[in-house]
């Protein structure tokens, strides 16, 4: 009998110390199996949340101003103002003396809203006036000019441009996108007999105000770490009522990171278009056109939601 007591009294001092030290091993195994578990799920969520990779010229913000040569292309029918058949066709570089090649500041300014949207807005503005006497006889709005007349002449453009668009390829070397954007055209012009044959002078001038909007495609590849190639395309054909009108247009750049946000970059730009129209009871065609080189510092900023 003293031994089963002694038996029974030992079975219960060992059997909670087994129990209790199972009950230890299963927690740590517990809280071992949830710590890896934890962890694993947290490296998930930061591989779920990484940023995108976007290349070196992708910024929240850039802005831009420089230097443009422009070469430019005038071509003017202009009916009277009774409603008339329309005028001569006029070249105004040729027939007037408008320069035909022309210095001018551009500005420009991108927003990236996100890595693939962006907003894209731009300013240049190109005024020309020359005085000559003609070659031939010119009949523009509602007077004649005949030849050997001494006129002068002025064709003033302001051109402002907006653009909306989305990148369909973003990599993070090389991005390319569509856009839809709009040039809206201030212009003026006008012809004026500056020494009649009797003394007589008139003039005939000509003003309207054009939002022309095209659909495009853009691009922009690295080629290192400091140099990079963007480029533009436009278009767009439309005609409505009294208005009809085709508009070209392209761009393309190189640049240079001189700085981390400061870049140099020498392109090449073109926009062309044409008008017919009638504007106050006047039949107008309008051809116009400029091309040639840029040079323009591109300053870059902002917080990015992305990495380069």
């Amino acid at each position: 009998m003293r031994k089963y007591c002694i038996l029974f009294v030992g079975i219960a001092f060992v059997f909670p110390m087994m129990v209790f030290g199972a009950s230890n091993s299963i927690s740590d195994h517990s809280n071992k199996l949830l710590s890896s578990f934890n962890e694993s799920s947290f490296k998930d969520s930061i591989n779920w949340s990484k940023k995108k990779t976007a290349a070196w010229f992708v910024d929240r913000f850039k802005i831009g101003a420089g230097f443009f040569a422009a070469t430019t292309t005038t071509d003017i029918e202009l009916g009277n103002s009774a409603g008339g058949p329309i005028g001569s066709k006029i070249d105004f570089e040729k027939d007037f003396g408008l320069e035909k090649n022309v210095q001018t500041f551009l500005a420009n300014f991108q927003w990236r809203i996100s890595r693939r949207w962006r907003m894209d807005f731009s300013y240049y503005q190109l005024n020309r006036s020359a005085s000559k006497n003609l070659e031939r006889t010119i009949n523009f709005g509602d007077h004649t000019y005949n030849v050997n007349a001494t006129v002068s002449s002025f064709f003033n453009n302001t051109i402002y441009r907006a653009s909306f668009g989305y990148a369909i390829l973003a990599k993070p070397t090389a991005e390319l996108g569509l856009l839809i954007g709009a040039h809206t055209l201030q212009s003026s012009m006008g012809v004026g007999l500056t020494a009649g044959g009797a003394g007589v002078s008139y003039k005939d001038n000509f003003n309207f105000t054009a939002p022309l909007p095209d659909f495009g495609i853009w691009g922009g590849v690295a080629l290192s770490k400091r140099l990079a190639l963007n480029g533009e395309f436009d278009y767009l054909s439309i005609a409505a009522g009294d208005f009809k009108g085709e508009i070209v247009g392209y761009n393309a750049s190189l640049s240079f990171k001189a700085l981390k946000q400061l870049d140099l970059s020498l392109g090449y730009t073109g926009f062309n278009f044409t008008i017919d129209a009638n504007t106050n009871n006047q039949n107008a065609h309008v051809g116009w056109g400029y091309n040639g080189p840029s040079l323009t510092v591109d300053f870059r900023f902002g917080r990015n939601n992305w990495n380069h």
